[in-house]
């Protein structure tokens, strides 16, 4: 029977291998807003289709509507190795840094699924 908790995630993932999750914002200006975002969902979308990459998202945050987030998941650090060698990678970045008042901020962590150890 599944958990009728609904921060626990199914059992799909346990088991599964340490990924790497990447953690990432970048803040907004509104003479760029539309455009920032609109990179940074192209970004997405073309992140997703590289190999290694099992989820790569952006998301404006509903707490700070001037901050645009985004959430990645990579089977290792050799598949975040090359999407960092991607050349549309770095220009991504690269407009970012010119569009915004502050540098994006990017934090990589190794990280293990616990659920079925929250779930104990």
């Amino acid at each position: 029977m599944a958990s009728q908790n609904p921060y626990l995630a199914d059992e799909s993932s346990e088991g599964a291998d340490i990924m790497i999750l990447i953690t990432g914002h970048v803040i907004l200006t509104p003479e760029h807003r539309e455009r920032m975002i609109a990179l940074g969902a192209g970004h997405s979308a073309r992140s997703r289709g590289e190999a290694g990459c099992l989820a790569h998202n952006c998301h404006v945050n509903v707490e700070n509507p001037d901050r645009l987030m985004f959430v990645e998941e990579w089977e290792s650090i050799d598949a975040v190795r090359a999407h960092f060698a991607v050349p549309a990678s770095g220009a991504f970045v690269a407009e970012m840094r010119a569009l915004s008042p502050q540098p994006p901020v990017i934090r990589i962590y190794a990280a293990e699924d616990v659920t079925a150890k929250l779930r104990g």
